[in-house]
């Protein structure tokens, strides 16, 4: 629930010299309108940027629209002289995994599907074992063995694999089910999730989706068969299995997209203003185009629409005392990368960034606020500095007048956002956050968010208060203590 300043914290900003309502920082604050924002994000969550895939065109042409942006404004590329901060990512592709099927070879994707995670350099043959559901298999030699269960839990797996198993092969209560669902598995199943490094340091596994029919070949036996032994699955003999599964990898290039805007006389701290510019892309035959227009068109069009009022501000003798770096970063759908590669890479060092303020869906209205539009998640603002939240709830009051809505703060809120956007790689790093979010909707990650769906005045707010608070920041004498320490040992 919205909580209110104590006239002690007040006093406190006064004597500071944060005087109320500032009227230079409402010249530029009102610079930020539902008008301004609607032009930016149409082009930014448009079909033609074909849902801002990472390493896609989509996100290519995303990443020029901002550089045309940022060169228009008068802002500085503080990479080299470039706005790109260039790096690259991998993804496997499973499309040469196989399995040997009297003589000949099965293929992912075609006819079974791979879902484990290995590396070999060459085929692998096990002694493999039928075991029925898997529910009997004490005192079964099934250790560095292949095993074929059917209707396997993931309990199943992890009890298989504790138990020494080498692969396991989980045949299909139903295979024309299975291979009428085959393409869709495939579609999602056959390219790994990008990562950051090279090498592949996930836990090995290997886990192969087959129907009935092939478990019963694998065998030298039949489905039927099959189903009759399922409760005495020793009667069916064990038979050796080759297969392989080799990992080809793809390299795939992207960019972090950063401007930058000099301070005065405290040039040297750096503020961090951010939000990510990808999103979830397409389908495979580009019918169908997940837009994003929330998620997060919303949060970049705001960095955007906060540096254009900080541009003008510095071209008419109003720069900020300390530095600010407006930036986009790629990745963020495919687990917070090209936040974490500038957090470990940063342009500017990491001990003089400041605070690290970031928006991530600013957009709508979720089912919690239908009859309270007039609200904002601030998340994270005193995780490392009681004073964050001070500032950021003092320029609330004084010029937005938001309900700053703190439940995502509990640590025992199942959501767990405070780990899952962008500023959480550099609150790892001991850099004060907010995270301003307006909450999960029924269209989030569906091509259904799109831009008629946005409440822009809502938005328009929103992106106001990120503004100010960022002004106050930007100007006060001292930079945000760090007085409070958070356990960061989640894993996403």
């Amino acid at each position: 629930m919205r909580r209110l300043l104590t006239l002690s914290v007040v006093v406190c900003l006064f004597s500071q010299g944060l005087v109320a309502q500032d009227k230079t920082a409402m010249k530029y604050g009102n610079t930020i309108t539902p008008q301004d924002m609607k032009a930016k994000l149409s082009v930014l969550a448009s079909d033609e940027f074909m849902g801002r895939e990472t390493g896609t065109e989509g996100q290519k042409m995303a990443s020029r629209f901002l550089e045309d942006f940022y060169k228009k404004i008068g802002l500085v590329g503080p990479v080299n002289g470039t706005y790109r901060q260039k790096f690259s990512m991998y993804q496997s592709d499973w499309s040469d995994v196989y399995v040997k099927v009297k003589g000949k070879k099965k293929m992912n994707g075609k006819d079974f599907i791979f879902a484990g995670n290995a590396n070999m350099d060459k085929e692998m043959k096990l002694t493999t074992v039928y075991i029925g559901d898997g529910s009997a298999i004490s005192g079964m030699d099934i250790k560095d063995k292949g095993v074929i269960v059917t209707g396997s839990s993931r309990e199943v797996q992890r009890s298989l694999i504790e138990a020494g198993v080498k692969a396991i092969f989980v045949a299909s209560a139903d295979d024309e089910q299975f291979m009428q669902t085959l393409p869709r598995q495939a579609s999602f199943r056959m390219k790994g999730r990008l990562r950051s490094n090279k090498e592949n340091t996930g836990n090995e596994s290997i886990v192969f989706n087959i129907t009935k029919e092939m478990a019963a070949d694998l065998l030298g036996s039949t489905p039927a068969k099959l189903d009759a032994a399922a409760s005495a699955p020793s009667s069916i003999k064990e038979k050796s299995v080759s297969f392989q599964v080799k990992e080809k990898l793809a390299e795939i290039s992207t960019e972090n997209m950063m401007a930058y805007l000099e301070g005065t006389d405290l040039k040297d701290e750096v503020i961090v203003i951010s939000s990510h510019y990808d999103h979830i892309g397409q389908n495979e035959d580009g019918s169908v185009i997940n837009n994003g227009a929330d998620d997060d068109g919303s949060g970049t069009t705001g960095v955007m629409e906060l540096a254009e009022a900080f541009a003008q501000a510095a071209k008419e003798g109003n720069r900020p005392r300390r530095s600010i770096l407006f930036l986009n970063v790629t990745g963020e759908e495919k687990g917070l990368l090209g936040s974490a590669y500038y957090a470990d890479n940063p342009i500017f060092p990491i001990e003089n960034t400041v605070t690290n303020l970031n928006i991530d869906m600013i957009g709508r209205v979720d089912p919690e606020h239908e009859n309270d539009r007039n609200y904002v998640y601030a998340i994270g603002s005193e995780k490392l500095s009681s004073h964050l939240k001070v500032i950021s709830e003092y320029a609330n009051i004084t010029y937005t007048g938001l309900n700053l809505d703190y439940r995502f703060d509990d640590p025992a809120d199942t959501n767990r956002f405070y780990y899952r956007s962008d500023h959480y790689n550099f609150a790892k790093k001991g850099i004060p956050i907010i995270f301003y979010f307006n909450g999960v909707h029924a269209d989030y990650h569906r091509p259904t968010d799109t831009v008629d769906k946005i409440e822009f005045d809502v938005m328009a707010q929103r992106g106001q208060l990120v503004f100010y608070t960022a002004w106050i920041l930007a100007n006060r004498d001292q930079r945000v203590p760090v007085d409070r320490t958070d356990d960061m040992s989640y894993d996403r």
